[in-house]
């Protein structure tokens, strides 16, 4: 497994371990509803060093990215960034990115599992363009701090006017002699922000961030990557692997609002037809009866009908209920909707709701 450059700092802080992605990260330090709780109160910072960090530059950058995503991203303004999804010809989800334009370039973060693909696929699509792409995730380091108390803590901490900047700007510079990207972004339902600095200085800038604020204000705390499960799911954000897939397209997904039909890129034919007939299958969101958790995979039934399945599911710390998110046929999808899902000792009664869950008002 890889390892990111606050490897060493994590079992300091004595986290536990998993592979993720192919890469060795913090499931938790203390436990999952604690950092949970944390995030949505004060501030906690996550490692997110796995995911894909790759830099395209050159006059046909845009245009390459264009073709690539489904996303408009031509109309991003320098410092803005944007989510947006990569498609096969089909339709299907290669990944899901956050695309920033820059001065003279355009980043692009994907997740861990697909880095490798979603290079090869952005290689084939710059072959005899003139642009490059250089990956740069394995020099530097990326850093996410999210909660209600991040933008104070932060401007405390960086010389940097991040009360001017707006949710999914960034801003680039150095500090010190090095070089810093932060976006004002995240994947927890919190605002946030996302730092990108290089991998020597990773550690000293998580030991900064973290120091005890004692008397005088809270402290950022470490949280891993189950808490970061349980606040996106919350928050009613698709995970790759879970409510994205290869079989699995935008518009079923909920992600219309990231796909601009009127450009041409990879996979608008498929899209487009599914967008005219509607999507057979709708991601949904569901409350259940009780505190049992209803597992990826897991069947959704009307009746002795099989009407859906699971593509995430947990006991939402904050809200105190057990949730889930589940492809429904459409028909079904309709808020109050009332359905059971299939779990070890039998079925649950439960709900349709609309997502997200969890939502924070900015």
């Amino acid at each position: 497994m890889l390892r990111t450059a606050l490897y060493q700092t994590h079992k300091r802080l004595g986290a536990r371990l998993i592979d993720f992605g192919g890469w060795e990260m913090p499931v938790m330090y203390g436990g999952i509803a604690e950092e949970h709780v944390y995030t949505r109160t004060v501030s906690t910072i996550f490692d997110v060093s796995h995911m894909g960090r790759l830099v395209l530059t050159g006059p046909d950058a845009e245009a390459v990215l264009q073709y690539v995503c489904t996303r408009n991203v031509a109309k991003l303004a320098v410092g803005r960034s944007g989510y947006s999804h990569v498609c096969n010809a089909d339709g299907g989800v290669m990944d899901d990115v956050i695309v920033s334009r820059d001065e003279k370039r355009w980043i692009v973060v994907c997740n861990a599992g697909n880095r490798e693909k979603v290079v090869a696929h952005l290689l084939e699509q710059l072959r005899g363009r003139n642009a490059s792409l250089e990956d740069t995730t394995q020099q530097t380091v990326m850093m996410a701090v999210q909660g209600p108390a991040t933008m104070r803590l932060f401007a405390e901490h960086m010389p940097i006017k991040i009360d001017e900047m707006k949710r999914y700007g960034f801003a680039s510079g150095k500090y010190m002699g090095q070089a810093y990207t932060v976006f004002r972004s995240g994947y927890t339902g919190e605002d946030g922000l996302e730092i990108v600095v290089s991998a020597a200085t990773g550690a000293l800038v998580w030991d900064y961030l973290t120091k005890d604020g004692g008397q005088d204000r809270p402290t950022i705390k470490p949280a891993g990557l189950g808490a970061r499960d349980t606040l996106r799911t919350e928050a009613g954000m698709p995970l790759y692997g879970h409510e994205l897939t290869e079989q699995t397209d935008p518009l079923s997904a909920g992600c219309g609002w990231c796909v601009e039909l009127e450009k041409s890129f990879i996979g608008v034919e498929a899209l487009r037809r599914i967008a005219a007939d509607g999507p057979r299958r709708k991601i949904t969101g569901l409350i259940l009866d009780g505190r049992r958790i209803a597992r990826q995979d897991s069947k959704v039934y009307d009746g002795e009908a099989e009407v859906g399945i699971v593509t995430s599911g947990t006991f939402a710390p904050t809200l105190q209920k057990s949730i889930a998110m589940a492809f429904i046929d459409a028909p079904l999808s309709k808020e109050g909707q009332s359905l059971e899902v299939g779990i070890k000792d039998g079925r649950a009664p439960a709900t349709v709701v609309c997502l997200p869950f969890y939502k924070r008002r900015f």
